[in-house]
């Protein structure tokens, strides 16, 4: 490198400054991470895992490999684990809790696959004082729980991690499991060097991660966490980790985490290209999180100003990380360089190999064999610079991105609402049509039994005696008795009249014209204007109406005499 500067030392002065900046940093975060110590386990703890902690695991697909992971949990000796499934998924999970332990595992489920909705189920759902979330393919040591445990013993401690690494999924580890590898190995460093200087931490991995169940119980807390929208219109899905680690600090608990061979998981990741989807969406969660952190929020500023910086840092990190080879290819293609070319790109890619050699030293002390993608980690340490700016501009997708079914997309959202907007409306027509015919034909066999009934009434009513009806005075009126009488007698000659008539007899009938009574003296001569005509006209209505439903009234109407009308 010092023959770059030769001609253009100017140029590389503040490059050098920010390569002197990066590896100080670096420096000063190794140094905290060898004086890190973990908390010990007490021989008389607080907490005990058989009484105190329930294993809470959302999930859609877990294979064969959460066999393996629910039999170190269960070395632990928790007092339950709860897998949380979408519906169609439970028979498939059950069968496969079951082959495990069916008295410990218990499965339950939610409509829908949406991993902070299935957490929230697995809240409510529990009884413990502690509450460990788990990924279906974290593999735990048998004193994993354990030394978990051990940060409870401050009382303000609210949440707790753990040291992670890769499990391979085949008998050897792909270029991308390696990658994963350095990743976390790097991750390891600055989590425990965070968790030395101000006892904070950016993330507490939701692979594994402890929290005091009265925390996570708090409506307050579970309806932000179902909630969650960037920019108030994008619903978020992952980065639930995230949400957990800020809640914890804007509401005064602390966190700790546990940097040690006994608490180490193995964890599986995607063994091929879709890993670089997974750090695309690790990516995106991160710069969120850390907007919200550091701009909305801010009580990271003054409880962890460290773990600040190192947000800070983050951000900026793309801008020096591209800004050497940058300057390098400009001043290279235009020919400012005493140098050939070729001497150039060597010299530059072995000073840049050596770097990184340096920082990935304590993951090669473990895993030798993985110096030969050393060269792919410093490509891939490029791409992922070029990938924080896209992700920076695309924080709107908030996809899983690597597991269909789990969220959508906002155009996939619309599309979705639409349609199941389209499903209720066709639902709701169908239960109106169900219930239309429902009640036609109930109110068919209503008629039918209605008539039946009256039917059965009226041949019960032909074989009953008939009921004296006693009707109100009319004032200034003849006695009632008197007129009921006379009226009851005047009916019953109609009725003589008729018979004859229909025989033969005396009485005739015009064609289409009312039958006389000429020869009965009895027969009351209607007047308009006599009162007692009025009368007899309501005598004839009352007399209708009894006819009609002779025991309409009965036991329903009484009469007031006194006051001739009903009360």
């Amino acid at each position: 490198m010092l023959y770059l500067t030769k001609d253009l030392f100017p140029v590389f002065v503040p490059l050098g400054v920010i390569g002197f900046y990066r590896y100080l940093w670096f420096i000063i975060k190794l140094c905290a991470y060898f004086f890190y110590r973990p908390m010990m386990p007490k021989e008389n703890p607080t907490y005990r895992a058989e009484y105190d902690v329930t294993i809470i695991v959302p999930t859609i697909d877990a294979g064969e490999e959460f066999k393996e992971a629910a039999q170190s949990w269960l070395v632990n000796n928790p007092k339950e684990i709860v897998i949380i499934t979408e519906t169609k998924m439970k028979d498939a999970l059950q069968e496969l809790a079951n082959s495990v332990d069916p008295t410990r595992i218990r499965v339950l489920t939610v409509p829908k696959a949406n991993k902070r909705l299935q957490m929230v189920e697995g809240i409510r759902n529990t009884t413990s004082e502690i509450i460990v979330f788990a990924d279906d393919d974290a593999i735990w040591g048998p004193q994993t729980l354990e030394y978990i445990l051990a940060c409870f013993e401050d009382p303000n401690m609210g949440g707790v991690g753990t040291s992670q690494t890769v499990k391979s999924v085949g008998r050897y580890q792909t270029v991308w499991e390696v990658l994963a590898g350095f990743r976390l190995t790097i991750r390891n460093i600055e989590i425990a060097a965070s968790t030395h200087i101000d006892g904070g931490v950016c993330c507490l991995s939701g692979r594994t991660a402890a929290y005091r169940t009265c925390i996570l119980q708090d409506p307050q807390f579970q309806y932000e966490f179902t909630h969650d929208f960037w920019l108030g219109k994008y619903p978020l899905n992952s980065g639930d980790d995230k949400f957990l680690t800020r809640w914890m600090v804007y509401h005064g608990w602390n966190t700790y985490v546990q940097i040690c061979k006994e608490a180490e998981l193995l964890s599986t990741f995607k063994n091929n290209w879709r890993f670089i989807k997974q750090v695309l969406r690790w990516t995106r969660n991160t710069w969120r999180s850390d907007f919200r952190s550091l701009f909305t929020e801010r009580r990271i500023w003054s409880r962890h100003p460290y773990v600040a910086f190192t947000m800070v840092d983050k951000i900026l990190n793309p801008i020096t990380l591209l800004s050497g080879p940058i300057s390098v290819i400009v001043l290279a293609s235009e020919g400012k360089f005493h140098l050939p070319l070729w001497d150039i790109i060597i010299s530059y890619i072995v000073w840049l190999m050596m770097t990184r050699i340096i920082k990935l030293l304590p993951h090669l002390f473990k895993r030798p064999q993985d110096f030969i993608w050393v060269p792919a980690f410093l490509i891939f340490g490029y791409y992922f610079a070029i990938m924080k700016i896209y992700a920076l501009f695309t924080l709107h997708e908030v996809g899983w991105g690597t597991r269909a079914g789990i969220d959508q997309t906002p155009k996939e959202l619309a599309q979705e609402k639409e349609k199941q907007r389209e499903e209720q409306q066709q639902q709701q027509q169908d239960v109106e049509k169900q219930a239309l015919e429902s009640r036609d034909s109930a109110t068919q066999a209503a008629l039918a039994a209605a008539a039946a009934a009256a039917t059965e009434q009226h041949q019960r009513d032909q074989m009953r005696p008939p009921v004296a009806i006693e009707m109100a005075p009319r004032p200034d009126s003849p006695g009632s008795a008197d007129l009921i009488q006379h009226f009851s007698r005047q009916q019953e000659q109609q009725r003589q009249a008729a018979a004859r008539s229909a025989s033969g007899g005396r009485f005739g009938a015009s064609i289409g014209g009312p039958a006389t009574y000429d020869d009965d003296p009895d027969v009351y001569e209607y007047n308009q204007d006599d009162e007692l005509a009025q009368y007899f006209a309501q005598a004839d209505q009352a007399l209708a109406n009894l006819d009609a439903d002779p025991f309409g009234y009965r036991g329903e109407v009484a009469y007031d005499k006194s006051k001739s009308r009903r009360t």
